[in-house]
């Protein structure tokens, strides 16, 4: 049975690993601009790995004001609870840093996902580096 392991750390430490994963997902896959992924904020954020059959295949970061964001995970590696794990690691860093919530800014076609952890879509659809996105909330 494979198994999925989730490492946590700060950009220092995962910025190689996480910084690869994203650039895949974000910059190549879905045409983000490279000055709007790298957005300064890597810095003061607490960050996840993912390692599947010991290949890094997903991050996510989650910022000190309980935002969580840069959730990705390559194509290779979908549909495998990847994500879920992913969030779920980021939701207990939050709790255990005592936030109350946590917030994102879903892309349109995610929804769903974040639905099915107990998030809350709130407000209208905006667009983010081109990508329809919506803001979403979880009470811990």
């Amino acid at each position: 049975m494979s198994t999925t392991t989730i490492v946590s750390g700060d950009w220092h430490t995962l910025k190689d690993t996480a910084s690869e994963i994203r650039r895949v997902v974000f910059i190549e896959e879905q045409c983000v601009p490279q000055e709007e992924e790298w957005d300064g904020r890597d810095d003061e954020s607490s960050h996840f790995i993912a390692y599947f059959e010991d290949q890094a295949v997903g991050t996510a970061r989650l910022l000190p004001d309980g935002h969580i964001g840069r959730v990705a995970v390559l194509d290779s590696a979908r549909g495998a609870g990847i994500g879920y794990q992913l969030m779920e690691a980021a939701i207990q860093a939050a709790r255990e840093a005592g936030h109350t919530h946590v917030a994102l800014s879903a892309q349109l076609h995610a929804l769903a996902f974040y639905e099915r952890l107990g998030f809350i879509a709130h407000g209208g659809t905006f667009m983010d580096a081109g990508i329809p996105h919506r803001e979403m909330l979880l009470t811990l």
